[in-house]
């Protein structure tokens, strides 16, 4: 049977969550870059980071942070996620504001160029005409996303090459994510 694939994403609906901030450092700076951890490339950072909490709520086990939309897991994911993914994740150790648990910036670190232009409902490229030279041919947006799964190449945690707004993870991450009851996901077959 062949592998599944879904969007991993935060799921909003949730009554009363949390939502975190931006990560920031020891200073309450906020890093350079909140989009550095969703480049699909391994980060070093100097120092523990915080993640502060812009409004109070429910905890949860997976939160996408801040304007960067950084994936913020607890250590029960990350265990997880090391253990079944260990090559395609890293993970930056994190204080959350006013919680003891442990949690983890989820980097992924794999990118895989596999999204199916004719499958996905809309595909728009940067064009010369866009006055944007260093993006040309490469997407502008994608609507309906899919995937080809045979080019995924058994990835199971990963960002599609060109579109690594989108954080993809196969049907055995999203069913052991599953079973632990992790808090805070929602799946989108792709």
């Amino acid at each position: 049977m062949p592998v599944r694939y879904f969007d991993l994403f935060d799921d909003v609906s949730i009554p009363e969550r949390w939502e975190l901030g931006d990560p920031v450092d020891q200073s309450g700076q906020e890093v350079g870059n909140p989009w550095m951890f969703r480049k699909g490339v391994p980060v070093h950072v100097d120092g523990r980071l915080k993640v502060p909490i812009d409004r109070q709520g429910k905890p949860l086990d997976f939160s996408l942070a801040g304007v960067g939309v950084t994936p913020v897991v607890h250590a029960k994911v990350a265990t997880l996620l090391a253990k079944l993914a260990p090559d395609d994740v890293q993970f930056v150790p994190v204080d959350v504001e006013d919680r003891t648990d442990e949690f983890f910036i989820l980097n992924v670190t794999r990118v895989v160029k596999c999204i199916d232009d004719k499958a996905s409902a809309e595909v728009q490229y940067w064009k010369p005409e866009d006055g944007r030279s260093e993006k040309t041919g490469n997407y502008r947006a994608v609507h309906g996303l899919r995937i080809d799964p045979s080019k995924a190449g058994g990835a199971k945690v990963f960002r599609p090459w060109g579109w690594l707004v989108v954080l993809l993870v196969s049907d055995e991450i999203k069913g052991a994510l599953e079973r632990i009851g992790a808090t805070g996901t929602k799946f989108k077959e792709v």
